[in-house]
């Protein structure tokens, strides 16, 4: 089974390469970011036509989050417990997408799912913007909420198959971070604090990629011919718990993707695990027919 993430950076615009690459890499689940539309704006057709089915969490042209996937999707949530609202309250806002427990509106940054026994979610982390900025502490807050709620499903459950996949807007290590414009311990994404909360993730969940796949990007900015010169950054994540990682059998980052006519400025990232591996309580009956669909 093949489960993937991706930040692709608008779907209206890329919803054929995407369905493409998904065909081509026989991906059973993607966890998309940024999708930039509401869920009625979404191309389902494209997707439903290659036999896949569609949950999706966006609120106007910012962020969004979707998954698409062979096998039915239960459990659906759109965003999680703790999760924090960001700017300032508007009229009628609130009811149409809810407020966090900072009283603020919440953002399409969260979409969780259940695959048979797999517990998944699409996350887009806030991007920070810069130290001083409130989204930085905002992203803070984010963080420290999923986490604090990602520990209470795994101690619930210690052999939940739970996969945190998505644009993590962190490069944990200096080896994570090759583009020249962000200064190491002064600028987002590198920051003692955002790097010491990613960190705080480990126990209970663990990459899953990088024990498979130590070096590589997965980001490279349009500007200045970053991409050509290489200059990227490794910012997206599939972290699991352990019965989730202990069922990887492969992981694999798609640098092709961002070559081409139109790429995202992202590139998928992707990990096979083994159903067998998954333990007694996993039903591999779960798995055994997708969903087709046209």
């Amino acid at each position: 089974m093949r489960i993937a993430t991706w930040n692709v950076n608008s779907i209206r615009t890329r919803a054929g390469r995407v369905v493409d690459w998904l065909v081509r890499e026989d991906i059973d689940v993607l966890a998309m970011q940024e999708i930039k539309c509401r869920p009625e704006q979404f191309p389902a057709d494209e997707f439903e036509r290659a036999g896949y089915h569609l949950e999706i969490h966006g609120l106007n042209q910012w962020n969004g989050v979707a998954f698409a996937s062979r096998h039915e999707m239960t459990e659906v949530a759109y965003g999680f417990e703790g999760m924090p609202g960001f700017g300032k309250p508007i009229k009628g806002q609130e009811a149409a997408q809810g407020v966090g427990p900072n009283g603020l509106p919440l953002e399409a940054r969260a979409l969780g799912v259940t695959v048979g026994d797999l517990r998944l979610w699409s996350l887009y982390v806030p991007n920070g913007r810069a130290l001083d900025d409130p989204h930085y502490a905002y992203k803070l807050e984010w963080l420290a909420a999923l986490r604090a709620d990602a520990e209470r499903w795994i101690e619930a459950d210690p052999e939940l198959p739970l996969a945190l996949m998505g644009d993590w807007n962190i490069a944990p290590l200096a080896a994570d971070m090759g583009d020249p414009s962000f200064e190491e311990g002064r600028s987002t994404h590198v920051s003692p604090d955002e790097r010491s909360m990613f960190a705080s993730f480990s126990p209970p969940l663990e990459d899953v990629v990088r024990p498979l796949v130590p070096e590589g990007y997965t980001f490279w900015d349009y500007k200045q011919l970053r991409f050509p010169r290489n200059e990227g950054m490794r910012i997206d994540f599939i972290l699991g718990s352990p019965a989730f990682a202990g069922a990887v059998t492969g992981a694999s980052i798609h640098r092709e993707e961002r070559k081409g006519d139109g790429p995202s400025d992202h590139v998928p990232v992707v990990c096979d695990l083994d159903p067998d591996l998954l333990g007694s309580a996993y039903d591999d009956e779960d798995f055994d027919t997708p969903m087709i669909f046209g």
